[in-house]
C-alpha cells in the first residue's frame, strides 16, 4: 500500500475512530487503526470488540491500493505534531510502514489487516432513517440517567425500543428514570427490543449533529448499526432484560405543579451548594402557591428559597437528590415544567406540561 495525503486529511477521521480504541487493550491489535485505500479515497476503522467505528477519507494519490493497521495513539500523536498543510506518505512494506512528511520520515511497526477482528452484523435487521437532530435530542434528554458500572450490567446501558410506530429510549440506574421517544416509521408489524451500551450512547452522541442530515439505524437482535454522513457504527448489545419500566411510572397522583424550568434549576443550584456532598439531599415544602427548597450538611450550615409556584392543593414535605432533579431540569426544553407527586414515600414524576414526549422519574430520599 501507498498513499499521500494532505495532514488534516488524516488527522480529521483519525480523530474520530481513535475515540474507540482503549488504552489497554488484551490484544494487540486492538490498539491499531486499520487502513484500507482504494483509487477513490480511504477508510478507517477501530474497534474494542463491542463496537466498531469506521470513517471515510479523502486521498490526494494512491499509487497502490491495500490494508494494514498502524498504532492509533502513535499515528494520531504524529499528525498533530506536524505542521498544517504537510503532505503524507504512507507506503508499506512487509510489517513496517514509512510515513515521509516534507524531510522526516517515521518508521511504524504495523499488523496485518485480515487479522483486524471486524463485528459481525449478518442477519436481519430493522432499518430506520430519521434526522440526526431528533435522534440527538432524544439521546440528550435521556442517556444521563443510565448506571455507571452497576452490577446489573442491563442497566449501563440505554434501552431502544421500537413498536408502533414509535422509538422509545429508555434509561435508569435504580433510583431515577429518563424515558423519551420519537416517531419512526417502521415496517407494519415488525418490532425491536435492544439494550445499547454505554459507550455507544456516548459515542452516538458525538458524531450525530444538529441538522437535519439523515441517519440510518439498523436494528438487529444482537447489534445496531449507525450511519450518519458516511461514518459507519457498529455495535454489541447487552444481552439482558430490561425492567418493566412501565410499571414504574406513577399514576394518578393528586399533586400537580407548574413551574418555571429555569427559574427552578438556578433554585436547585444555590440550594445545592450547601446540600450533603454525600447524599445530595434537598428538601421540598409545597404549600399553596408556594415552594420552599431547603438543604444543610455535616457543617451545620443550611440554605433555604422560595419560588411561586401554580398549586393549589394539600402541602406536602418531601426529599429528593438534588443532582437528580438538576439533571432532568437540563434536559428538558420547555419554558416550565410539571411535578406530579403524591405523598413523601412516593416518586416524582417530571413531564412538559404541554404534552411532552418526555417523562421523569424520581425517587424520593429519607428526610
Amino acid at each position: 500500500m501507498k498513499i499521500s495525503m494532505e495532514r488534516n486529511q488524516l488527522l480529521t477521521p483519525l480523530q474520530v475512530a481513535h475515540a474507540v480504541v482503549e488504552r489497554r487493550q488484551t490484544l494487540p491489535i486492538l490498539a491499531n487503526v486499520l487502513i484500507t485505500a482504494t483509487e477513490h479515497g480511504f477508510r478507517l476503522s477501530a474497534t474494542d470488540l463491542e463496537v466498531e467505528l469506521s470513517v471515510p477519507g479523502f486521498l490526494e494519490a494512491c499509487a497502490s491500493p491495500g490494508a494494514t493497521t498502524l498504532p492509533a495513539r502513535k499515528l494520531l500523536d504524529l499528525c498533530r505534531a506536524l505542521p498544517d498543510g504537510t503532505r503524507l506518505t504512507i507506503e508499506t512494506v512487509g510489517d513496517r510502514a514509512t510515513v515521509r512528511a516534507g524531510r522526516s520520515r517515521f518508521s511504524l511497526s504495523t499488523l496485518p489487516a485480515s487479522e483486524f477482528p471486524a463485528i459481525d452484523v449478518s442477519g436481519d435487521a430493522l432499518e430506520l432513517e430519521l434526522p440526526q437532530s431528533e435522534l440527538r435530542r432524544a439521546i440528550e434528554s435521556t442517556h444521563f440517567a443510565m448506571a455507571q458500572q452497576d452490577v446489573r450490567y442491563y442497566l449501563n446501558g440505554m434501552l431502544l425500543e421500537i413498536q408502533d410506530g414509535r422509538a422509545r429510549l429508555v434509561a435508569t440506574d435504580g433510583h431515577r428514570m429518563a424515558v423519551t421517544e420519537l416517531p419512526v416509521s417502521p415496517p407494519e408489524g415488525t418490532s425491536r427490543r435492544i439494550i445499547v451500551p454505554r459507550k455507544t450512547v456516548i459515542e452516538a452522541l458525538r458524531l450525530l449533529t444538529d441538522d437535519g442530515t439523515p441517519a440510518r439505524l439498523g436494528i438487529g437482535n444482537d447489534h445496531l448499526t449507525l450511519s450518519a454522513a458516511d461514518v459507519v457504527f457498529k455495535s454489541k448489545v447487552i444481552d439482558g432484560s430490561f425492567p418493566d419500566y412501565e410499571r414504574v411510572i406513577p399514576r394518578n397522583q393528586d399533586k400537580v405543579l407548574d413551574i418555571d424550568r429555569l427559574a427552578l434549576r438556578d433554585a436547585m443550584g444555590r440550594v445545592a451548594i450547601f446540600a450533603n456532598e454525600k447524599y445530595r439531599s434537598v428538601r421540598l415544602q409545597l404549600q399553596p402557591g408556594l415552594l420552599r427548597l431547603s438543604a444543610n450538611n455535616t457543617e451545620n450550615e443550611e440554605a433555604e428559597d422560595e419560588l411561586e409556584v401554580d398549586y393549589a392543593g394539600a402541602e406536602l414535605e418531601i426529599g429528593f437528590n438534588v443532582s437528580y432533579l438538576i439533571d432532568v431540569l437540563n434536559a428538558l426544553r420547555s419554558a416550565s415544567v410539571r411535578l406530579h407527586l403524591s405523598d413523601a414515600g412516593s416518586s416524582c414524576l417530571i413531564t412538559e406540561p404541554g404534552g411532552g414526549v418526555g417523562r421523569y422519574v424520581i425517587m424520593p430520599m429519607r428526610l
